[in-house]
């Protein structure tokens, strides 16, 4: 009996480790809804590795627009929307009341499948998606249904594995306190394509050699589009780059970046501008009447929460989900009707204006770490 004690524990040592390897390897599911992107069911194969796991983990069909990831700390949820329709939603753990996670308007600004912490002792971040560079960003963990990282947003690992793989650097991320979600909004005051498809001026807008069109290599979301009347018969679609507006009450000013680099900056005249606007993030969805209009969605982060004991205790308890409500963009139109923006500004803005281009207004500036290969950051709390 002795002579077979090495072979028992060489078993229990592999059987142990084959667990614990299945256990990375095949977290439970999560749910996409409505069935657009079907989940993904993993293949048993005693020897699968993670990288065909990842893999196989690809979506069949790519977004259809500008996607979005919003999520709520009070829900303890994210939701995915894709041209402005919600198609994927989760359960998430944000970060404690000692290490909260940032409320604000960000974006990926780089991700890696296989990442650990630089910060605390290496800690695996599988499907990492960072959106700060001082150390937030989504990332596959254990959701126990309260917040319990130490400021990132811990995703279920099959979820983060299809977000993974449908983002792109640029895409952008709300974080609030409530559920929020996109809302159809049609106003005067929003950009529109200078020229309408078919015009001389429309079509050099897409020619090479365009500040609107650069290399893939140089894209953080390179949108393919097919240009009406510009683009030769079978050629392949042409990349165009989204800008991002960010208009500042604190500063009272308006500054453009595209491609993650700044283009220029110009003040801007708000109504009472003594009168809080609150945080709104517009973004472009796609091109309609043939390139001579775009349509518009806004997403209105709610005002800061009030900072109480009980709200402490309310964030630290069991999170209840609650549903989506449809929004009312009535305040983010009158927000819009107070900003006058200089008419050589907006022709400019409007010559570089593609689909999942943003427009961001804030009563805040821009956080500290808006910079070098980032997006505008807007940290509201």
């Amino acid at each position: 009996m002795r002579k077979q004690t090495p072979l028992i524990a060489f078993t229990a040592f592999m059987l142990s480790a084959g667990i614990a390897h299945a256990q990375f390897l095949f977290w439970p599911q999560y749910r996409f809804w409505p069935g657009h992107y079907a989940p993904f069911k993993h293949k048993h194969h005693h020897r699968q590795t993670n990288s065909e796991s990842a893999k196989n983990a690809r979506p069949e069909d790519p977004p259809k627009g500008p996607l979005q990831i919003i999520i709520s700390i009070a829900d303890q949820r994210v939701s995915l929307f894709d041209n402005g329709a919600l198609i994927a939603r989760s359960s998430v753990s944000t970060g404690t009341q000692g290490h909260p996670t940032p409320l604000g308007v960000f974006s990926v600004i780089s991700k890696q499948r296989w990442h650990r912490s630089n910060i605390y002792s290496a800690a695996p971040m599988p499907y990492m998606q960072r959106i700060t560079w001082s150390g937030i960003a989504l990332h596959a963990g254990v959701v126990p249904g309260h917040p319990a990282s130490h400021g990132c947003i811990r995703l279920k690992n099959d979820f983060a594995i299809r977000l993974w793989h449908l983002t792109k650097r640029g895409t952008r991320v709300i974080i609030a306190h409530d559920d929020v979600q996109p809302v159809e909004i049609t106003n005067p005051h929003l950009f529109q394509p200078k020229a309408v498809s078919g015009s001389p001026e429309f079509q050099a807008a897409t020619v090479a050699g365009k500040s609107t069109l650069v290399s893939k290599a140089e894209t953080p979301e390179a949108t393919s589009l097919q240009v009406p009347s510009s683009a030769p018969a079978g050629g392949a679609p042409k990349k165009m780059v989204p800008i991002s507006v960010f208009v500042s009450r604190k500063l009272s000013k308006l500054f453009v970046r595209q491609g993650f680099s700044p283009l220029f900056d110009a003040a801007v005249k708000i109504e009472n501008p003594e009168e809080p606007l609150g945080t709104h993030v517009y973004t472009a969805m796609e091109f309609q009447s043939e390139g001579a209009v775009i349509r518009w969605t806004v997403v209105s982060i709610p005002d800061e929460f009030p900072r109480t004991e009980g709200a402490k205790k309310e964030r630290e308890a069991p999170v209840k989900q609650t549903a989506l409500s449809v929004p009312s963009p009535d305040k983010a139109n009158a927000v819009l009707n107070r900003i006058e923006i200089p008419q050589d500004t907006v022709e400019r803005i409007s010559e570089l204006l593609t689909p999942a281009s943003s427009l961001i207004i804030s009563d805040n500036g821009f956080s500290h770490e808006t910079g070098k290969d980032t997006d505008f950051i807007v940290v509201t709390h």
